[in-house]
């Protein structure tokens, strides 16, 4: 039994977020990933057991492999054997879950790829046709693999829902380089990720990546690649032309979809049974790409 890590209790913690709090090293910043879970951008009472495990080591796993296509912040996974690194009274609750990263400044913007249409954009090319400003071609079926993966960023406020903007508002926003290099790279990402995942029978449908400056470069930071961040289908099961399942948190927003719960509503306590779905998809998911199961 894993008991859950809801919030963190270390000094020098700087922001916390849906999910992670991160904490000031100086010129390197610790990120623990906990086991909160949020739908709709609403934080439930309650959490996932082990989520924030695999979405350290899952992240780990990819900056690993990404540091050769696309530089990026990771500089080690904390665990009982290399907990010195980080000078903060750490115990191990916290092994496995936390991240020491450089520190870079956060672009306000977040890089999404899609390679399939599903979710949110399907439901915007019903509507326009396309997806932040790109045409796409008609008569696409909702998951249908599109001929290239595209770029669709969206805003990054803090509080509020995320809102589609096309390239140019991109550029506006955080500037013409750094939008460039973020495009460019998150492309790259996908496909080299899309390739590794077919390879262990996981389809990516799509992926939200973020980016920061670290010594003038644009890097990748926050996390990548996991259930939280992408749209993870099984291949065997593969069928376009209507919804698929995923290796996401979708029990926890179908359960709140169906709960009478509405927006601006108190977050309602995730039920043990919704929670322990969810968990089980986290650790398949993990499974699969990695090819062990996560660590006891």
């Amino acid at each position: 039994m894993h008991d859950l890590l809801l919030d963190t209790d270390l000094p020098g913690r700087i922001h916390r977020g849906k999910v992670r709090d991160t904490f000031d090293l100086g010129d390197k910043l610790l990120i623990v990933a906990t086991d909160r879970v949020s739908a709709f951008d609403v934080v439930l009472g309650g959490g996932v057991a082990r989520k924030g495990e695999v979405l350290s080591r899952l992240s780990a796993w990819w900056f690993d492999r990404i540091k050769e296509v696309v530089p990026n912040h990771f500089l080690a996974l904390i665990t009982a054997e290399n907990a010195g690194l980080v000078p903060l009274p750490l115990d191990e609750r916290y092994y496995g879950r936390s991240m020491l990263v450089r520190r870079a400044k956060r672009l306000d913007a977040e890089c999404i790829v899609r390679g399939y249409l599903s979710g949110t954009g399907w439901k915007e090319y019903q509507k326009s046709g396309g997806i932040c400003g790109i045409r796409l071609p008609e008569g696409l079926e909702e998951s249908q693999r599109l001929a290239e993966p595209i770029f669709t960023p969206t805003t990054k406020p803090d509080t509020g829902h995320d809102e589609n903007i096309t390239f140019e508002e991109l550029e506006a926003l955080i500037g013409e380089e750094p939008a460039n290099a973020a495009r460019l790279r998150s492309i790259a990402i996908y496909h080299y990720a899309h390739t590794v995942a077919l390879e262990r029978g996981i389809i990516i449908a799509d992926t939200k990546f973020e980016f920061g400056l670290w010594n003038e470069e644009v890097i990748l930071i926050d996390e990548v690649l996991t259930p939280d961040s992408s749209r993870f289908w099984r291949l065997d099961g593969y069928r376009p032309g209507g919804a698929q399942p995923s290796f996401d948190k979708q029990p926890v927003r179908d359960w709140l979809a169906a709960s009478g719960w509405k927006d601006g509503d108190p977050a309602p306590t995730l039920p043990p049974e919704v929670a322990a779905a969810t968990t089980a998809r986290y650790l398949e998911a993990y499974r699969m790409l990695t090819g062990e199961d996560l660590p006891a």
